[in-house]
């Protein structure tokens, strides 16, 4: 018998295949029954409530996971989770989303299947991102989810909630995020302008105060005419010749005979001094100022007409909306024609698909805005109660040409918000 043979101890010694003796060798107890189920169980999926996102370990039982969350490991992974929760939860709930819609991209890209089915296969792969470490706490709530940012088209029925990808164009949605960067730097280059214009107005009154107080502001100022309507004469000091005297007043005769006063560019310092403080006392204004001024007027008194013609109600009948209210389940995001306006506010929509009539309040609904060529109502706006034909759209200003039909406008094409008209159930006589 061989030395290990001799050695073997326990029920740990198995069969020495070159001496034919029970012999003790590392690893002996790879080929047991214990370690053979054991290596079948940590195959398998186990249970959820036994597995630490944190440490991606699972458990196969509950005294093996509260010794784990009693180790040193576990104790310094959740001081980084304590730390910044909220962060980390979102991106569990990132991956999670990202995953799962991998899944379903590939598994079932075109068709109308159970959520939980996709979950099962989903969470086959042991390695998968819980969704107990997420923002979502149950599968209906994902599914919800994915239905209001649009991934995913969400039915509820009796056997459960279905679901079904949502297809989306990849250069669409690069064209958007590039559109709405354009915007937010459009509209950061316009309060940039608009900071600078009344830094500019600023610095204008404080500089015609200075004027209008006696000092004059340093470097060069503008050579302005007072009076803008008398020709420019010259007066000059007695003695200084003799022709000048007699050419002054010539002209100032021929200016009496006309009925108007000379303006006078030059004047002595005793009497001409007088006339030129009146002139920096009044304080006139540049033409530049008095254009900004009056731009800025006629834009302001332009915005309070237009919002005194503008009204809070805009309900009318034979347009079309659209349901925002989610509260009314199955009509949700569905189109109807108004039939009738209650009270200004209230409006009775007869749903386009099941022809059921609801009575919605326009805080509910929406307008809608049909293809070129479509006809339209004006519901908003100093247009409002025109009828028209939509031209064209601009998706980056969010606008639409509608060419008005009838009355006095008849043939006008103005530009509108997408909320000042809607698509209407008509046609024209």
């Amino acid at each position: 018998m061989c030395q290990a043979a001799v050695a073997a101890t326990g029920p740990a010694a198995r069969r020495c295949h070159r001496h034919r003796c029970r012999a003790f060798l590392p690893g002996a107890d790879f080929l047991t029954p214990k370690a053979i189920g054991n290596r079948i169980k940590a195959k398998g999926l186990q249970k959820l409530r036994w597995y630490c996102q944190m440490c991606e370990k699972q458990c196969r039982d509950e005294n093996g996971f509260k010794c784990h969350l009693s180790s040193e490991g576990h104790k310094r992974q959740m001081e980084i989770f304590g730390q910044n929760p909220h962060r980390i939860v979102e991106g569990y709930s990132e991956e999670f989303e990202k995953t799962f819609l991998d899944h379903l991209k590939q598994a079932h890209p075109f068709s109308r299947i159970a959520a939980n089915v996709v979950y099962n296969e989903y969470i086959n792969d042991r390695y998968h991102v819980h969704m107990n470490s997420t923002k979502w706490l149950t599968l209906t709530e994902f599914v919800k989810h994915l239905g209001r940012t649009g991934q995913c088209k969400v039915e509820e029925t009796e056997k459960g909630w279905f679901i079904t990808l949502v297809h989306r164009d990849e250069m669409e949605e690069i064209e958007g995020k590039k559109r709405a960067k354009r915007e937010r730097a459009e509209q950061v280059e316009e309060e940039r302008q608009r900071r600078m214009l009344q830094e500019q107005i600023e610095r204008a009154q404080k500089m015609a105060r200075t004027d209008g107080g006696g000092e004059q502001p340093p470097g060069a100022t503008e050579l302005r005419r007072e009076e803008l309507e008398q020709p420019l004469g010259f007066q000059l000091a007695a003695g200084r010749g003799a022709a000048a005297p007699s050419a002054a007043a010539h002209d100032g005769q021929q200016q009496r005979e006309r009925g108007a006063r000379p303006a006078l560019a030059f004047e002595e310092e005793g009497g001409g001094g007088a006339s030129a403080g009146k002139g920096a006392a009044g304080g006139r204004k540049s033409k530049i100022e008095e254009l900004m001024e009056k731009a800025a007027s006629d834009a302001a008194r332009a915005a309070a007409t237009e919002q005194q013609q503008r009204l809070d109600y805009w309900l009318a009948p034979g347009i079309v909306v659209k349901v925002l209210a989610k509260k009314l389940g199955d009509y949700y995001k569905k189109k109807g024609v108004v039939l009738r306006v209650v009270e200004r506010y209230r409006g009775e929509v007869e749903m386009s698909d099941s022809g059921d009539v609801l009575q919605v309040d326009q805080a509910e609904l929406e307008t809608v805005v049909p293809q070129p060529g479509g006809t339209v109502l004006v519901v908003s706006g100093p247009h409002r109660g025109a009828r028209g034909t939509l031209v064209g759209i601009d998706t980056k200003k969010f606008k639409a040409e509608v060419k008005l039909r009838g009355g006095a406008q008849d043939g006008r094409s103005v530009w509108l918000e997408y909320e000042d008209f809607s698509r209407w159930q008509g046609t024209f006589k």
